[in-house]
């Protein structure tokens, strides 16, 4: 038991490591680059004017929203996996992404002149409809799993056809910058966005760990679940609950960030094993890393163009889809 509390505690350790480095790095990097040493300067504010504005105006939000954003999505992919115990389910198989898509669309193209600021709220108020629609519809004497991801493809589905109406109906000036959001970027992330997006991850982080208990109750199965007195549907609730608020704050600031969801969950179990005490705070940990990996491969490798971190979330999440598809290919996945 030591042994394996030390190993475990091993991986935390690495990942967190990692999870500075990346940061690190990601600070000296870009169109100026800067040595460590000016950088850890500049976030003291010792450093020249120059270098204390790209570092703390311009660079430090956007590390900073990238490991939070990271963050929601890993944790609220762990959450809906443990739900509707299925590894290939994400945040968007709910139709959560799609709905919060749908209200920030419509907001842009309606509402013109709406300030980016209320983005974030509109995309959870999105999100939180799209999920109560998906659990209203899903409701026959209780929540079934298959049920859940039935109904969330089919809105998911319809989310993105809305989307791409109210896209190719609004105005040609806001197209752009729709389809910028719509892809998945931290660009032009400030202060503001991280003042708006941390209390949420403040809150509803550790409400996930104390869900945890219930979500490796839930991974036995419904009828040995209810045996051990877990209030089945009640942990249900919860855990779609936080997980839509997770994402909804997370699209907001980011925009529609796919496959963190679907990735991290599974990385985290490989390292730590199936207990969602470990899995639930690694996946945040994960997902911090691979958003932030991706945001300075687009701002770097095709530089001077500012490449969406979506774009490379989508390169690598889409063939590690298929992988796990090809796992599960000899078993129905909504039967587990």
């Amino acid at each position: 038991m030591r042994a394996r509390a030390s190993s475990k505690l091993a991986v935390f350790a690495a990942a967190s490591l990692l999870l500075a480095a990346v940061a690190l790095l990601s600070l000296t990097l870009g169109a100026i680059a800067l040595p460590p040493v000016d950088v850890a300067r500049a976030l003291f504010g010792q450093g020249s004017a120059e270098n204390n504005m790209i570092v703390l105006q311009l660079r430090l939000p956007r590390v900073l929203a990238a490991i939070m954003v990271g963050a929601a999505l890993g944790t609220a992919g762990a959450l809906l996996q443990g739900v509707i115990r299925n590894p290939l389910a994400s945040p968007d198989i709910l139709g959560v992404t799609g709905g919060a898509s749908v209200f920030v669309v419509g907001f842009m193209t309606i509402f013109a002149g709406i300030s980016i600021h209320l983005i974030p709220f509109i995309a959870m108020a999105g999100a939180l409809c799209a999920a109560a629609l998906n659990y209203a519809l899903a409701w026959r004497n209780g929540i079934a799993p298959a049920r859940l991801v039935m109904i969330g493809i089919g809105l998911s589905t319809a989310a993105g056809s809305l989307t791409t109406f109210l896209l190719i109906s609004g105005p040609a000036y806001l197209a752009n910058q729709i389809l910028n959001w719509t892809t998945g970027s931290l660009y032009g992330v400030n202060w503001s966005y991280i003042g708006m997006l941390w209390p949420w991850l403040a809150l509803f982080l550790p409400l996930s760990l104390l869900l945890a208990n219930g979500l490796n109750v839930q991974a036995l199965g419904d009828e040995t679940a209810i045996g051990l007195g877990s209030r089945l549907q009640g942990n249900r609730l919860a855990s779609l609950a936080v997980c839509t608020a997770l994402v909804g704050a997370a699209v907001g600031v980011a925009g529609m960030l796919s496959f963190i969801g679907l990735m991290t969950p599974h990385m985290a179990r490989k390292l730590a094993g199936l207990s969602y005490h470990c899995v639930l705070p690694l996946s945040a940990l994960l997902g911090g890393i691979i958003l932030l990996l991706a945001d300075l491969a687009g701002r770097m490798l095709f530089a001077p163009l500012d490449i969406p971190a979506g774009v490379f979330t989508a390169g690598v999440g889409a063939p590690f889809f298929l992988y796990l598809l090809y796992k599960t290919r000899r078993s129905s996945p909504l039967s587990r």
